[in-house]
């Protein structure tokens, strides 16, 4: 942790013990027994949390590594919001402003199937413009389907909650009738990104534009309702408190829940970390934070405590390379996290954020750091079924 440790008392230890042996026996935790790990500061408490959390991952999946040969594409950065943790965002006609047109994105999926891609990862701005005769879900249905012609065996993996919302809100369109079209256009999945910290007081100092909590919730679960699998994040490290970390996980275990309970043909593939980069963000978040790049100790904690609290329900759990480094993020594999994530080939979002992880890892990259930790690997699919 970043605060000074502390030696731990007997009644420090009895506690731990007492919630690790329960969770280490297949019990859920409750969500005070999550905070009270993730507030401990003693150094073999922390161990024992690790310890825990490594041992879990191997049971509820295994030993080996997964990781997903992938390409990342930022359509645009033009964004009619302004959220204060983000540096990638444009006003249009600012330098540094892009947006790529359909041919320019079909040569970036070329060149991923050239090396061996399975998935296009695609995320961009929320630009007003991007629309055809007035429509914007029309915009968003001509870049899915040129790349699914084209390119068929891709998965696409795109557009997050908040981008369903623009979509409909633009167009008028409820929730589910974006995510159908999108669908049959051909998207397999959604990213569970603009969930940033699923509490409503962090939102309004953190994205006011945003999409409220309870939005994100209603959008995740209408897609696993229609049958669109979605991730899961959390971005980490900023003006939340220990609190909010643990009732966010609560919130994507509830998600969960019910997808399992009502029989929902799709469900959360898997849970990330993102930490706070804030050397290029905006300057009064990145002032109040203190920091530009993400304390490791701190991701690794909330890592082992997420797995020890959402592992029963969401078993894979991946780190951020590019916001930790890849030796950051192989560290992680020894803290509940089983799979190392894509090779993503470019990424903008956190590197304009002033990142220090790298933008693109080869496969022997990938294979390399996992090997170097006596684990085996293997590639998958975005929803994880090996290849």
């Amino acid at each position: 942790m970043s605060e000074t440790s502390t030696s731990s008392t007997a009644s420090d230890i009895n506690t731990v013990d007492r919630i690790l042996d329960r969770a280490s026996n297949g019990h859920d935790i409750s969500t005070a027994e999550a905070l009270t790990l993730l507030t401990q500061t003693a150094p073999e408490i922390i161990e024992q949390i690790r310890v825990t959390a490594d041992r879990l991952r191997q049971i509820q999946v295994g030993d080996t590594v997964t990781y997903v040969i992938n390409r990342n594409i930022n359509f645009t950065n033009i964004c009619e919001q302004h959220c204060s943790f983000c540096a990638f965002r444009r006003d249009e006609g600012t330098e540094g402003a892009f947006w790529l047109n359909t041919e320019q994105i079909l040569a970036k999926a070329a060149d991923a199937v050239a090396l061996s891609a399975t998935e296009i990862c695609m995320q961009g701005g929320l630009h007003p413009a991007a629309k055809i005769n007035g429509q914007s879900l029309a915009y968003y249905l001509e870049l899915v389907t040129a790349i699914k012609t084209t390119f068929p065996q891709l998965h696409l993996h795109a557009f997050s909650p908040q981008e369903v919302e623009f979509i409909a809100r633009q167009d008028g369109l409820s929730y589910g009738d974006v995510i159908i079209a999108l669908q049959q256009a051909g998207v397999g999945s959604m990213p569970g990104t603009a969930a940033e910290v699923l509490d409503d007081r962090i939102r309004r100092v953190i994205c006011p534009e945003k999409i409220d909590s309870a939005t994100w919730i209603e959008i995740v679960t209408t897609a696993h309702r229609l049958g669109m699998a979605t991730t899961s994040t959390l971005l980490a490290g900023h003006i939340e408190t220990p609190n909010q970390q643990v009732d966010h996980l609560e919130q994507l275990k509830l998600i969960q829940q019910q997808a399992i309970s009502l029989k929902y043909p799709a469900r959360i593939t898997e849970f990330i970390i993102l930490p706070f980069v804030g050397q290029s963000a905006p300057a009064p978040l990145r002032s109040r934070v203190g920091r530009d790049q993400p304390i490791l100790a701190d991701n690794l904690l909330l890592t082992a405590v997420a797995r020890i609290f959402l592992g029963n329900y969401i078993p894979n759990h991946q780190p951020s390379w590019v916001k930790l480094g890849l030796e950051g993020a192989k560290t992680a594999l020894s803290w509940g996290c089983n799979d190392l994530g894509g090779t993503l080939m470019e990424e903008h979002i956190t590197t304009m954020a002033g990142a220090e992880g790298g933008t693109n890892q080869t496969v022997i990259d990938l294979q390399g750091a996992i090997r170097s930790i006596d684990r085996n690997y293997h590639q998958r699919s975005t929803l994880y079924e090996l290849i």
